[in-house]
């Protein structure tokens, strides 16, 4: 792929004059020494500009900037951590915020979610040896040392400190158990701008990850699915986290300026059109941390499968997702326990809601789309039980913002982010006033992030 930059029409003829007048031959040739050289060193704009065998992947100017900034702080702690100058391939890693069709996905139905421009940075390279050697600039950084241990030792999830290298070392363990065979060792330095624990997928970001590094390093010759499908089987089998294959499949398998709508029972998916015209997308962290893990989360996922057991009493269905809204009323008598209908139902209506959000988005009806993000909210809170106080103190107040299409809670729940559609002329006012009125009710600081869509995760 070829990395190119988007311009506007002062830019545009800007270039074009420079070209003329200083006999450039291409507009990376003069990137590479007059656009870039206040941000990078000449090998991380060489890098910038690397062409790969597929198709061209567009950055903005910022895009490019971010990227390079991150890069040449990494080079610095990779040669110091592994003691030897940088030579590593550069790797990135989207987080992801799901659109609409919350908790669907481990249920068999459609989710539809977009990676995002906030994720996970990497370099690797391969090393004598057949030692895996791993360092974050996140949760390491009062260490000078890398976590080092042989591929062969990678059995079961280590506790600790350094808890956050289950994630890669599920992957080791997965790959293992696949039948991949690893020829040298590997040397990984991670640095990420994911909030921790907000819900925009940093596990299955960095497990995504790990396995790309791996395929790309090792010529596994693993493809995105594959990836995904690895990155669900490390994080259920390994970390012990039963999540369905939304996340990964989303960092994996992203489209910049689209979102992945996927059914989860076959993988179908197919990439929509994310035009939102005069709006952006505004994810806002409430700072109420969740641990899934230690949450009500596996609770959720055996009642919706007691749901499911009553319903095939009376009708033959492999999930839930399987039944449409009118369909599930007929049989909802089936289930006794009124908890359990609650979930079932969450999952069969917000099922409806993603492929009706879809079509609306292919429609360019934004109002309509924005209305079904609100019913995903209440549906949550209220039969779903997954949401907290102070998310529901934030999308209230988002609900009630000039300029706001729809908001709602996303992520698994219990704490984490709310995703708002926002007019651009109300963004300012929407951070300066949902911010301080949070406080008020809540004590807490929320923080806002504008986003842009990003590509699935890969070499850059």
């Amino acid at each position: 792929m070829i990395c190119t930059f988007e311009l506007n029409d002062e830019e545009t003829k800007f270039v074009e004059d420079y070209m003329r007048d200083f006999g450039e031959t291409s507009l990376a040739d003069m990137a590479k020494r007059f656009l870039l050289e206040d941000v990078a060193d000449s090998r991380a704009a060489d890098a910038a500009w690397k062409e790969y065998e597929e198709d061209p992947v567009t950055y903005s100017h910022e895009e490019v900037g971010r990227m390079l900034g991150i890069f040449s702080e990494m080079e610095e702690v990779y040669a110091k951590v592994f003691g030897s100058e940088c030579e590593a391939e550069k790797f990135f890693s989207p987080g992801r915020v799901n659109l609409i069709g919350e908790h669907t996905d481990h249920e068999g139905g459609y989710v539809f979610p977009c990676a995002i421009t906030f994720g996970i940075y990497a370099l690797a390279a391969k090393r004598p040896g057949n030692t895996l050697r791993m360092y974050s600039m996140n949760f390491d950084s009062e260490s000078d040392s890398a976590f080092e241990i042989a591929f062969d030792d990678v059995h079961e999830k280590l506790t600790g400190s350094r808890s956050w290298v289950n994630y890669p070392l599920g992957i080791v363990s997965t790959l293992k158990k696949h039948g991949y065979n690893f020829d040298s060792g590997i040397d990984i330095l991670y640095s990420g701008n994911l909030p921790d624990g907000a819900g925009l997928s940093s596990s299955a970001a960095i497990e995504v990850l790990t396995a790309k590094i791996f395929s790309e390093l090792l010529a596994l010759n693993i493809d995105g699915v594959k990836a995904a499908l690895y990155s669900q089987e490390a994080e259920n089998n390994f970390v012990g986290m039963h999540c369905g294959i939304m996340d990964q499949f989303a960092v994996s398998m992203a489209r910049k300026n689209h979102a992945v709508l996927l059914n989860c029972s076959t993988l179908d998916y197919s990439h929509i059109p994310l035009e939102l015209g005069d709006s952006r997308i505004i994810i806002t962290n409430s700072n109420v941390p969740h641990s899934l893990v230690g949450s009500e989360y596996n609770l959720r996922r055996e009642q919706c499968e007691s749901a499911l057991n009553d319903i095939r009493k009376v009708k033959d269905i492999s999930c839930l997702c399987d039944l449409s809204p009118d369909e599930f009323m007929k049989v909802s008598g089936a289930i006794h326990d009124p908890v359990t209908l609650k979930r079932a139902r969450h999952a069969v209506y917000e099922n409806a809601r993603a492929l009706k959000a879809a079509d609306a988005l292919r429609a360019g009806d934004l109002i309509t789309f924005g209305k079904l993000m609100n019913d995903s909210h209440v549906s949550l809170r209220d039969d779903y039980e997954v949401t907290v106080p102070e998310i529901d103190t934030l999308v209230n107040l988002e609900w009630n913002t000039p300029g706001v299409l729809g908001s709602r809670m996303t992520g698994g729940g219990f704490g984490g982010c709310t995703v708002s559609i926002v007019k651009n002329d109300a963004i300012d006012s929407f951070i300066q006033n949902v911010g301080a009125e949070y406080t008020r009710l809540t004590g807490r600081t929320a923080s806002f992030y504008t986003v842009d869509t990003s590509d699935g995760a890969g070499r850059i």
